[in-house]
């Protein structure tokens, strides 16, 4: 059986994938973010969900990377895990 992770790398060598995966980077970094918030914290996606005062689906889309919340989402995700929002802008990265 083939492991997702040794499709990825082979995947990455071709020039079309690299640059679809590279540009959700941001998107797939927020996910995992908001996933190490709630795990973190302890909760079950049920438990987030009712501390934020949504739904169990909203919390799956939101760590599948699926939407794009908004800062006050965000926000009410920090305030539900006793954690703190902060947003800042780096410099990219120089393109080789």
């Amino acid at each position: 059986m083939t492991k997702v992770n040794d499709l990825h790398q082979q995947w990455m060598k071709k020039k079309d994938y690299r640059s679809a995966y590279e540009e959700l980077a941001p998107e797939f970094a927020l996910a995992r973010s908001v996933i190490a918030a709630r795990v973190a914290a302890g909760l079950t996606q049920e438990q987030l969900a009712e501390r934020m005062e949504t739904t169990q689906s909203v919390i799956a889309r939101l760590e599948s990377g699926r939407t794009r919340p908004s800062t006050q989402t965000l926000e009410r995700l920090a305030t539900a895990t006793g954690t703190r929002l902060r947003i800042t802008f780096e410099p990219e990265r120089a393109r080789a």
